[in-house]
């Protein structure tokens, strides 16, 4: 295993490298963002969020540095890859198209010695919440990831942005059951 995040984490720093050098403008995102901010380690792969009007751009940078870019059937991201380590690159997140906004509200972290935009915890929780549905309900994967960067969590926010997803709501529901929210903060306030 140490081997693999070894390949992961090399890849994040040439992706990484390469987007600053060449643009466009670009994030790091999902689990190596929440792994910035405290959360565990990921194990299966790096992912980086670009403007939509940036795709080819960053394609084009990526490519320049080494690696192969391949195109598949979901039209929300592109892989690039080195070997069997993949970098996705997203320009929609659960349907939104990642934009400047979201960009600009990122982070400069220093990540493996390499300063780049990291997208706060809050961000990617939501995202995270509003991918949940009936096909895919892990709350086992995502408890000790909120539970690791919850204090730095705007609950208020996550609650009002996913509100309409009952896989969020029951997720949130157990977070303040078992203590992990701001529910008893909440509840003392109110």
């Amino acid at each position: 295993m140490a081997d693999r995040q070894d390949r992961l984490r090399e890849a994040l720093k040439r992706a990484a490298s390469a987007l600053k050098e060449h643009g466009p403008p670009f994030a790091l995102a999902g689990s190596y963002a929440l792994w910035v901010h405290g959360s565990p380690e990921p194990e299966h792969d790096v992912d980086i969020a670009v403007a939509e009007p940036d795709v080819e751009a960053a394609a084009a940078a990526l490519a320049k540095a080494g690696f192969e870019i391949e195109r598949p059937t979901e039209d929300w991201l592109f892989k690039a890859h080195v070997d069997d380590v993949f970098v996705d690159v997203l320009h929609r997140l659960n349907g939104r198209p990642v934009d400047a906004d979201l960009l600009a509200r990122s982070d400069e972290h220093e990540v493996l010695a390499i300063r780049m935009p990291v997208l706060r915890p809050t961000d990617m929780v939501i995202v995270k919440l509003r991918s949940l549905n009936e096909h895919y309900c892990d709350f086992s994967q995502l408890l000790p990831v909120v539970r690791a960067v919850r204090e730095q969590l705007d609950w208020a926010r996550i609650r009002r942005e996913t509100a309409g997803n009952d896989f969020a709501t029951a997720f949130l529901f157990l977070t303040d059951r078992l203590g992990v929210s701001d529910a008893d903060r909440r509840d003392a306030a109110g």
